[in-house]
C-alpha cells in the first residue's frame, strides 16, 4: 500500500490545476464574501472558519469522488489483479484525499491572517487549521462513495448536488440561526453543519464542549461512511 500511496500523492501534486483551484476557489470566495459579512457584525474569524471548512470538504469530496472515472477506464479492476487488497486501495484514495484537504485549510487562513487581520495564538491558529482538516475524514469518505455509485458521465451531477446542498444548508457560508426551523433541523443533521461547527468555535474561541460535540458527531459519519464505501466496493468487486 504504501508504494500504491506515494504513486497516488505524487500524481496528484503533478496535476497543478486541480491543486491550484483547491486552493484559489476557497481563497477567492473568502476575499469576496469577508467585506460583505464583516460589515454586517460577523468576525473576520467566524467567516474564515466558514470558508475554510468548504475548501477542505470540497477539496476531499474532489478526489474521492474521481474513483468514479477510475471504474469507468477499468483501473479498479486492474488493481484486483495485483497484490494491492481493497482495503489498501481506499485507505490510499482517501488518504490522498486528506493531503489535498490541507492546503484550502492553511490558505483561506493565511489571507485572513493578512488581509482581514485575524489574530489568533500559535496553538489557536494550530486548531483553526488541523482541527477543520481533521474533521474532513467524512468527507474523504463521502467522496469515495459517491465515486463508487456514479459514473465518468453522471460524477459533475452527482458532486455539484452533493457540494451544493453541504455547502449552503450546511451552513458553511450563511449562519444556521437564520434559517427558517424546519430548515434549521435539516442542517443539523448534515455532515456539513458540524464541520462547520469546528471552524467557527475554534477561530472565535467557542467552548471545548462544542468541539467535542461536533468531533464526535463527525467521527460518527466517519465511521458509517467508510463501512458504506466498503460495503459497496465488495459489491463491486463481486460483480466484476
Amino acid at each position: 500500500m504504501t508504494g500504491y500511496l506515494t504513486f497516488e500523492i505524487r500524481r496528484i501534486l503533478r496535476d497543478a490545476k486541480f491543486l491550484l483551484f483547491a486552493v484559489a476557489l476557497p481563497v477567492g470566495l473568502y476575499l469576496l464574501m469577508a467585506d460583505r459579512f464583516i460589515d454586517q457584525g460577523a468576525p473576520a474569524s467566524y467567516v474564515m472558519g466558514g470558508v475554510a471548512a468548504f475548501g477542505a470538504m470540497k477539496a476531499a469530496l474532489d478526489v474521492g469522488a474521481r474513483t468514479a472515472v477510475e471504474r469507468g477506464i477499468g483501473w479498479q479492476r486492474q488493481l484486483r489483479l495485483t497484490p494491492l487488497s481493497g482495503s489498501g486501495y481506499l485507505l490510499a484514495k482517501a488518504s490522498v484525499a486528506m493531503v489535498v484537504a490541507l492546503p484550502p485549510v492553511a490558505g483561506v487562513s493565511l489571507v485572513a491572517g493578512l488581509v482581514s487581520g485575524v489574530h489568533l495564538s500559535a496553538a489557536g491558529w494550530a486548531a483553526a487549521v488541523l482541527g477543520v482538516w481533521a474533521g474532513t475524514v467524512p468527507f474523504a469518505l463521502l467522496g469515495l462513495l459517491i465515486g463508487q455509485f456514479a459514473t465518468a458521465q453522471n460524477l459533475q451531477a452527482y458532486q455539484g448536488a452533493v457540494v451544493l446542498v453541504l455547502s449552503f444548508i450546511g451552513g458553511l457560508f450563511i449562519p444556521v440561526s437564520t434559517f427558517p426551523q424546519a430548515l434549521a433541523v435539516v442542517a443539523k443533521v448534515l455532515p456539513s453543519y458540524w464541520l462547520a461547527q469546528v471552524g467557527h468555535a475554534t477561530a472565535l474561541g467557542g467552548g471545548g464542549a462544542d468541539r467535542w460535540q461536533a468531533a464526535l458527531v463527525l467521527a460518527l459519519y466517519a465511521l458509517v461512511l467508510g463501512a458504506a464505501v466498503v460495503v459497496r466496493y465488495r459489491r463491486d468487486t463481486a460483480r466484476a
